[in-house]
């Protein structure tokens, strides 16, 4: 069916709106983090992958990092496994990391490759074990107790936080006009495997290509300020200043100090933003409004 001429003039437009962007980034990396809503709705799931595709045939260069926490509880569940946290993060003994590992090395991981190729992309997946990318360490937990003075020091099992991070498999790929698709399982100095934090490694992976962007799809508009406004153009000491002032808090502060880290080490600028809305990355990179909140590590945006 034919465009209307209201509807040419509106594509046209947005067209138009989006070259400055594709000019100015092309050439560039984007780290997207990929979770919450957008990984498990038939149709964001089509519409992020599509998205992918496109920065990739503008010249963009999107590398993708995963979660999978709602599909490993799922198939926990399943296998009569019961699930623990701490602090929010999973008690990963050995039966369970076996179960992170099927689930995001194997069945999301996989899932999301052939959504990108099935789109018209040409996606790889790996995990960090994979050329020893994500090199982890045991992630000790610390935890106050009414009947203890010192913090209670918590094994919380097979979770780990990243050490050190070898790019060369990811720029391989990249230089091979490939999408990256990272689960976040780590490798120990002993070889043993380790369920990292998506958006932590998200954010160390931006950090060491020296990305332009990293964007962290999520279940919320984006920072808002005490009167529910949503938050954007922020300074990384304006987000300090929110979260001193109690505006950031409870479960946003670790994807908050994830973006903070990021935005200190290299990275231009930090998006978080909303993937329950379709083509969210494609909005939030490529136009003048955006759908969530934008931090930099400028005082003031060029």
């Amino acid at each position: 069916m034919p465009l209307s001429r209201q509807d040419a003039l509106t594509f046209a437009s947005v067209l138009s709106e989006a070259l400055p962007y594709i000019q100015r980034f092309a050439g560039k990396i984007l780290v997207i983090k990929y979770g919450g809503n957008a990984m498990v709705d038939e149709k964001l799931q089509a519409s992020f992958a599509r998205d992918m595709v496109l920065l990739k045939t503008v010249g963009i260069h999107p590398v993708v990092v995963h979660g999978g926490g709602p599909q490993i509880g799922d198939l926990l569940g399943r296998l009569n496994i019961k699930s623990e946290f701490v602090d929010g993060m999973r008690v990963t003994s050995g039966e369970t990391m076996d179960v992170v590992e099927m689930v995001l090395g194997g069945l999301v991981n996989k899932q999301i490759v052939n959504l990108i190729n099935q789109n018209g992309g040409r996606a790889v997946g790996v995990t960090g074990k994979d050329g020893q990318s994500i090199r982890a360490r045991k992630l000790h937990v610390r935890k106050k107790t009414k009947e203890l003075d010192e913090p209670e020091i918590i094994d919380i099992g097979h979770v780990g936080e990243v050490e050190h991070i070898d790019t060369r498999l990811i720029h391989l790929m990249l230089d091979s006009d490939l999408i990256p698709v990272v689960a976040p399982i780590g490798v120990g100095a002993d070889g043993a495997s380790y369920n990292i934090n998506a958006d932590l490694v998200a954010g160390k992976l931006a950090e060491s290509l020296q990305a332009e962007k990293l964007v962290l799809l999520t279940n919320i508009e984006g920072l808002k300020n005490k009167a529910g406004e949503v938050l954007t153009g922020l300074s990384v000491s304006e987000v300090d200043a929110l979260i001193a002032d109690g505006t950031i808090h409870g479960g946003m502060l670790p994807k908050i100090r994830c973006a903070l880290d990021a935005a200190r080490n290299g990275v231009q600028s930090v998006h978080i933003i909303d993937g329950r809305v379709a083509h969210a990355t494609l909005l939030e990179v490529f136009s003048d409004v955006g759908v969530g909140t934008l931090i930099t590590a400028q005082t003031e945006l060029v």
